[in-house]
């Protein structure tokens, strides 16, 4: 970076004169030495031996980094989603899982989500952790080119699947005294990002259903919490953006000057589900890199 730039940045009453478009692409688009980068991804140590967590939206980006946090951490792991790649379980297992199992969900479904929740409550004793990470991204573009079905489609799968899985996870934590629900929202769902509208909404839309669920449950034992990512390297952004925007654009325009790694954000979620977080409640923790900050 040259020295002007520099002055630039350190001085704040120049922080107008200057933009991240401004500045040198290798400016623009840090990426840290390779050390750092394992750094980021290193597994940091908890112990759930003994804890059933379950992941809805597991099998994929975020949800299967933390599903394989808590398989470390030597969870019985249990992983519902869509996708099923074969051989989960036993990757689960290698990576130190008390236990594993692995099923089929489409969170739109009450009777299906009921039903994932009560067979794992069955199989594993109950649910201890309850991780909604569900979500899709819908069409880039404007209010007005989205149609009704790709409304509804965002809605259901974002909004109502975190719903009807706190749903059921209370019913279970309920009946045996507490538990930890953590939801994925989105820095989508802290500040209004355009062209990504009713993602957004359904974002915000988890952020309150967080709040009211916690304020509800507290005295019960259950601690209710989400997760706000900004840009994170997963199928999802890739296909949110591809063709309207670079990921190192994207980068550019974070603090950090990068983007995050799942197990970035696994991370957290294995610190909310821990004792570390008992007094925790209600929140929503960013991790974005400081990007709503700006």
């Amino acid at each position: 970076m040259d020295g002007q730039h520099q002055k630039e940045i350190l001085n704040p009453s120049l922080a107008g004169a200057w933009s991240p478009a401004s500045l040198p692409f290798s400016a623009r688009f840090y990426r840290p030495p390779m050390k750092d980068r394992l750094r980021m991804t290193q597994p940091i140590a908890y112990d759930f031996q003994n804890k059933c967590v379950l992941v809805i939206g597991g099998t994929s980006g975020i949800g299967w980094a933390t599903a394989k946090a808590f398989a470390r951490a030597g969870a019985k792991v249990a992983v519902a989603g869509l996708l099923d790649r074969g051989g989960l379980e036993t990757e689960l297992l290698d990576s130190g899982a008390q236990d594993a199992f692995v099923m089929a969900l489409d969170v739109r479904f009450e009777e299906q989500v009921a039903a994932c929740c009560d067979q794992i409550a069955a199989r594993f004793g109950g649910i201890d952790v309850g991780l909604n990470f569900a979500g899709t991204e819908g069409p880039f573009g404007g209010i007005e080119a989205m149609d009704q079905a790709d409304f509804d489609r965002v809605i259901s799968i974002n909004l109502r699947g975190v719903w009807l899985g706190m749903k059921h996870l209370i019913r279970h934590m309920l009946v045996t005294g507490g538990g930890v629900i953590i939801n994925m929202s989105s820095s989508a769902g802290i500040k209004a990002i355009p062209n990504v509208t009713v993602y957004s909404a359904s974002k915000h839309g988890i952020i309150g259903l967080t709040k009211g669920g916690a304020l509800e449950h507290a005295a019960a034992g259950i601690r209710i919490n989400a997760i706000a990512p900004g840009p994170v390297e997963t199928g999802l952004l890739s296909r949110m953006v591809d063709g309207h925007i670079s990921i190192s654009d994207i980068a550019a325009g974070v603090p950090m000057k990068r983007i995050s790694q799942p197990e970035e954000i696994a991370n957290v979620a294995l610190w909310l589900a821990s004792d570390g977080a008992s007094f925790v409640n209600g929140e929503t923790i960013v991790v974005d890199g400081g990007m709503t900050q700006l």
